[in-house]
């Protein structure tokens, strides 16, 4: 049986993460230790070549326009014959004159955030990879990201913000933080966590990105 692959993009048109590179070396090292090969790209070239060949594509804290319209074509493309698609932090924050996008694969887009802070995360659904290793609350470091519109209705919410616990937040006593869906043909997931480097050597967040990777690619899930 061949090796899974997944494609690993990280291009940036705005503001760029300093946390990237310690995304990538977390997703190689999972991969590593879970038996799938991970290839990280700056170029949406690649995505057109890449996909097809990919059980999912992690877009990590990419910004602005970062894709051309083949590499588009070619994400509509692996999400319509049940691809994988995860969104790390700064996903949302792309792509903003492609609606399709922020609505239909992400499933939310960014909509400015308080400074870096201390906060809680509730977690509402411990039925999924992503969060069933979590409390009922779980304290991070994190931006607290805001956005344009609530998409508790469209989505699974995994964990949502606990506002009372940090100052900025602008969505009240519903702020869902991390969800999935699969209302573009593939699974899609989606968390706003992600902002630092710290975050990305951190055990917890490190199961948390591989639960919802597996969930998405539709690979085992990783055991207790």
């Amino acid at each position: 049986m061949s090796t899974p692959q997944i494609l690993l993009f990280t291009r940036t048109t705005g503001f760029r993460h300093d946390s990237i590179p310690a995304g990538v070396e977390a997703f190689r090292e999972l991969g590593a230790a879970h038996g799938f090969a991970v290839t990280a790209t700056e170029d949406p070239a690649e995505l057109a070549t890449g996909l097809p060949e990919s059980r999912a594509v992690a877009f990590l804290s990419t910004s602005g326009d970062a894709l051309t319209d083949a590499s588009r074509a070619a994400l509509r493309a692996h999400l319509a014959a049940g691809g994988g698609f995860v969104g790390v932090h700064g996903a949302s924050t792309t792509e903003y004159g492609w609606p399709w996008f922020g609505d239909s694969v992400v499933g939310a887009v960014f909509d400015g955030h308080p400074a870096l802070q201390p906060g809680v995360v509730t977690v509402e659904d411990h039925d999924h990879p992503a969060t069933a290793h979590l409390g009922d609350r779980w304290e991070f470091t994190d931006e607290w990201y805001n956005f344009t519109t609530n998409p508790r209705g469209r989505v699974r919410v995994l964990a949502s913000a606990d506002e009372t616990t940090y100052t900025g937040g602008r969505m009240g006593a519903d702020h869902p933080l991390v969800w999935c869906h699969e209302r573009a043909g593939g699974r899609s997931f989606y968390t706003a966590l992600g902002h630092t480097s710290e975050s990305f050597a951190d055990p917890a967040f490190r199961r948390h990105l591989l639960g919802g990777l597996t969930w998405a690619a539709r690979l085992p899930e990783p055991s207790a």
